[in-house]
Parts: C-alpha cells; structure tokens; sequence
C-alpha cells in the first residue's frame, strides 16, 4: 500500500526536498502541494491524503489553522496532520498539539525521521520520534509555553498506567517500555489503549502533553 502524503508550506525549495526525500522511498507518494494554508485545508479536502505535512508557518491561514481544520476534535474523518517546524524559533508546536496535530518534525531533522513520521501518522502509533518529541516538551516547559493552572485531578489510573505514561513522557518507543517494565509489547498497546480512553486523548503525543501539563513528569527527569 501507497501512503498518500500532501504537502504544505510557503517556501518551494523546502517541498521540493521533502518531495525527493518521500518519495525515494517505494510505499510513499506525494500526491499534492500547497504554497499556503488555505489551499492546503482545500486540497488536503480534495485530494484525501493519507498523511499532511504542514509548515506551522504560512500565508493566509498558518499552521494552527490549518491543523484544526484537518485534524481537530471536531473534524469528522480527520486526516492526521504532522507540523514541520524549526525548533529553536518556533514555539506554537505546542499550540498545534493541543489543535489536533498528529506530531511534528524539525526541517533539519534528516530523511531517516522523515519517513518514520509518516509511515508512523498513517499507522496511528509513536507519530514522531520520541526523542523530539521529549526535546520539545521540555522546551515548552522549560519557557512555560505550557498553561500554568491547567493541572487537573488524575484519572483512576493504575501504578502500572502511570508508569507507562511517564515512559511515553521521557520519548521512550513501546518496545522500550516493555524492556524497563517487564511486560510484553501486547501489554503495553493494551495500557496504552485504556489509558487515551481514561485521558480522553486520541494519541501517544497527547499522553504526553497531559503528562507534563499536570506535572506526572516533571522538566528535570531523564
């Protein structure tokens, strides 16, 4: 199976790479452009990708508006949406997260995550690569980019539960989480499932975001 992916950002040399890069790889297809954020939400309706890359940075409508539009909590049949963004200058990834978006990479992040986004959005499992997802979580509270006073009464959550949380919070994969706590992978997909259902949250990006938003795991652990 092909996986359909749009792109959307302002810049054409930028689509021009991430287009060489997609589709040097045999089960991935560029389907469409866009050069703004209006016509992304217009193709990205037309043309039904399975996944969308989106620059958080555009004309018209940016990339917040752009992954509301696609992928917020009320879209009916949302398309998962990856923000691409430059860490060091960009702090609305948090913002994008919270609007729906399946994750993000960095513009300088390199082929191999590329593809691993991708191939991982149109899965619906780990959406970007953990370790970046944990840089990143860090920044936004580190800068107290998160709400403060956000903090809510946890869930009826298991020790067990809590501890997979924490592990999905400091960017560990499925498989490593099975290796720390000693539990098969089906254990861990199993914890995860219970645990968006109890959370109210659609993936393993979102446990995260709660994780640090209500202080599970603070910005000084591992």
């Amino acid at each position: 199976m092909t996986i359909e992916v749009l792109l959307a950002d302002d810049q054409a040399m930028i689509r021009r790479g991430l287009r060489l890069i997609l589709e040097d790889q045999p089960d991935i297809s560029v389907v469409g452009e866009a050069g703004d954020g209006a016509e992304a939400i217009a193709m990205a309706r037309r043309l039904r990708p399975d996944v969308c890359l989106v620059d958080i940075r555009m004309p018209k409508l940016d990339g917040l508006d752009v992954t509301r539009a696609l992928a917020g909590r009320g879209v009916t049949d949302p398309i998962p949406v990856i923000v691409v963004t430059t860490f060091d200058l960009d702090e609305y990834v948090y913002g994008a997260l919270r609007g729906g978006a399946a994750g993000f990479v960095l513009k300088d992040a390199g082929p191999a995550l590329l593809t691993e986004a991708v191939r991982a959005a149109h899965n619906g499992e780990a959406l970007v690569s953990p370790s970046v997802t944990l840089r990143l979580l860090k920044h936004l509270t580190e800068n107290e980019a998160m709400p403060r006073g956000r903090a809510q009464q946890s869930p009826q959550l298991s020790g067990r539960a809590l501890e997979v949380v924490r592990a999905i919070a400091r960017g560990r994969t499925n498989q490593e989480i099975a290796a720390e706590l000693f539990i098969s992978l089906s254990t861990v997909k199993s914890h995860l499932s219970g645990i968006q259902t109890k959370l109210g949250v659609r993936n393993r990006t979102e446990i995260a975001v709660w994780a640090w938003e209500n202080r599970i795991v603070e910005s000084t652990s591992e």
